[in-house]
């Protein structure tokens, strides 16, 4: 089973998202947490019976889903110069949701900055799930060229941290 702790972490995080369902499933448990008309409701289950228990931990509302803005669309004619330019662009992306960390620790520095050098196997960044940092390698190589998020901020599976141009 879930422990309290790491399922109030789980809501806070999914909470701050725009995700709105996430399921888990351990050796012995499920555990789905729901954003549906303003409120997250969370059910755990052990996995061998699909009768979904209320946890002891109260449903923590959430904050109201806003729509992005609109522009109006209008056509655009990219250069051929741009688009051979973003070619040789990659974005390195989160794996996973969670906190993105761009140094080990606050007092030191952060592992890549703009014009770095980089290679497939060299760590970007980190990003903290339920207390477990993970730490992110570029899996390219090249140049850092921007940096797409800022330290601390929560991030999404598949959201691009870094833009990269390749060698």
């Amino acid at each position: 089973m879930f422990k309290v702790q790491e399922m109030r972490e789980l809501i806070r995080l999914i909470d701050k998202s725009t995700i709105n369902e996430f399921t888990y499933k351990n050796d012995d448990a499920k555990l789905t947490i729901k954003k549906d008309s303003g409120i997250t409701q969370v059910t755990e289950a052990p996995v061998a019976n699909a009768t979904p228990v209320t946890p002891s931990a109260p449903a923590v509302p959430s904050a109201p889903v806003q729509a992005a803005k609109q522009e109006p669309e209008t056509a655009q004619v990219e250069s051929t110069e741009t688009v051979e330019e973003d070619a040789n662009i990659e974005e390195v992306v989160s794996p996973m949701v969670g906190t993105f960390y761009q140094k080990p620790s606050p007092e030191n520095d952060p592992y890549v900055s703009i014009g770095d050098q980089v290679t497939n196997e060299t760590i970007v960044c980190i990003v903290e799930a339920m207390k477990l940092f993970n730490e992110i390698e570029a899996e390219v190589n090249g140049e850092i060229v921007e940096i797409l998020v800022n330290d601390g901020d929560l991030v999404e599976y598949g959201q691009p941290l870094f833009k990269v141009k390749k060698k």
